[in-house]
């Protein structure tokens, strides 16, 4: 599949990940989905990041600001239903709660081939 049709993908997953966070009684407000190369060098070198070959830079992945009741919410037990829907709608759909090497709840991403 070309990237701009994974990106479609990604993003129609998105878009139903946004639906089940509402149903769910969690808020999200943008964070990051495209990262210039520059930016991505930034945090591997703060230790943010453990890669060079984040998916934000083909834009097929997002960090979310996630809120419950009102306040900021990076929790994993809490936001481990939403983490589980995001991998169910894709074999390629991929959720930071659940990354061996670091803990990224608000990132839900396609590692696509």
């Amino acid at each position: 599949m070309s990237l701009v049709n994974e990106q479609w993908e990604f993003i129609k997953d998105l878009a139903k990940l946004i639906a089940k966070a509402e149903e769910l009684g969690f808020m999200l407000t943008g964070g990051e989905l495209q990262r210039p190369k520059e930016m991505q060098e930034l945090y591997f070198k703060r230790g943010s990041s453990k890669t060079m070959n984040s998916n934000h830079l083909r834009r097929l992945a997002q960090d979310y600001n996630i809120f419950l009741d009102g306040k900021l919410c990076y929790d994993k037990t809490k936001l481990k239903p939403l983490g589980d829907y995001w991998e169910s709608l894709h074999e390629y759909n991929r959720w930071g709660g659940n990354f061996k090497s670091i803990l990224d709840t608000p990132h839900f991403e396609r590692n696509a081939p």
